[in-house]
C-alpha cells in the first residue's frame, strides 16, 4: 500500500494539470486500444478496479466527454478522449521515468516478477 501511495503521488504530480487521475488515465489507455469499446466487466478485469471505483471513474469520464456508451452497452473512448490521451502520454512517461530513476532496473525487474507471481496465483 505504501508503494501505491508513493507512485500515486508521482503520477498525480504529472496528471493533475489534465484534471484526471491515474486510474482514469489507465481506463482511457485501455479503451484507446479497443476501438469498438468494452463492457464494464471487461474494463474492470483489465484495470483491476473495484466495481464502485470503476463506475465512479467511468461516470466522471463520460461527463467530461472523454468516453461514451454505445447501443451494445460497450464503453468507448471519444475523439476528445483520444486527444487528451495524446497530450497525457508525455507526462505519463515522465512519471514512469521518475519512478524508474528511483527503483532502478533491479527494482523494476523485481516488481515485474512480483506482479507476475500475483497474477498467476489467482
Amino acid at each position: 500500500m505504501r508503494l501505491n501511495r508513493i507512485t500515486g503521488n508521482i503520477f498525480r504530480k504529472y496528471l493533475s494539470p489534465f484534471g484526471i487521475t491515474d486510474s482514469q488515465t489507465s481506463i482511457m489507455f485501455v479503451l484507446s486500444k479497443h476501438e469498438d469499446g468494452l463492457i464494464q466487466n471487461q474494463i474492470a478485469t483489465i484495470v483491476q478496479l473495484e466495481k464502485s471505483t470503476l463506475s465512479r471513474n467511468l461516470r466522471r469520464l463520460m461527463e467530461q466527454g472523454y468516453l461514451k456508451k454505445n447501443d451494445a452497452s460497450k464503453i468507448a473512448i471519444t475523439y476528445e478522449g483520444k486527444q487528451l490521451i495524446e497530450k497525457v502520454i508525455p507526462e505519463w512517461q515522465k512519471a514512469m521515468d521518475e519512478i524508474r530513476s528511483y527503483i532502478g532496473q533491479d527494482g523494476e525487474e523485481a516488481l515485474s516478477t512480483l506482479l507476475n507471481n500475483l497474477i498467476n496465483h489467482k
